[in-house]
């Protein structure tokens, strides 16, 4: 299960990176009619989104040593870049606001972070 988990969080990772370097494309050459204020919201978006790409496939690769923290880890990066993410593209792309789902998925992310660090102090 463990192993199962290990590649998860790198696939998410990749699933991650590969689609915040779409909406960076998206956004640097299709969304021209967007307002400065909503663009500014998708450029953060992707900037988060392209941090937490690779902290999930690091995640991934740490998971075998840095255990039940590290894919405590793991799962926050990936709720945390989802939830806050997907509110900031649909909040600036359709006006769409889902609430306090983009600050709980900024929590999560300042969380799993937490938990990357803790799981690297308490490492086997």
């Amino acid at each position: 299960m463990t192993g199962t988990l290990d590649r998860l969080w790198i696939v998410l990772g990749a699933l991650a990176g590969l689609t915040g370097v779409a909406m960076a494309a998206v956004a640097a050459h299709g969304l021209s009619a967007l307002d400065p204020a909503a663009l500014r919201m998708v450029d953060s978006a992707v900037q988060v989104q392209g941090w937490h790409a690779p902290a999930l496939v690091l995640a991934g690769i740490w998971a075998r040593r840095g255990g039940a923290l590290a894919h405590l880890a793991g799962a926050a990066f990936a709720l945390g870049t989802l939830a806050f993410c997907a509110a900031v593209y649909l909040l600036a792309l359709r006006g769409l606001s889902l609430g306090l789902v983009a600050p709980t998925g900024g929590v999560l992310l300042m969380l799993g972070w937490a938990l990357l660090g803790l799981s690297a102090l308490h490492a086997r």
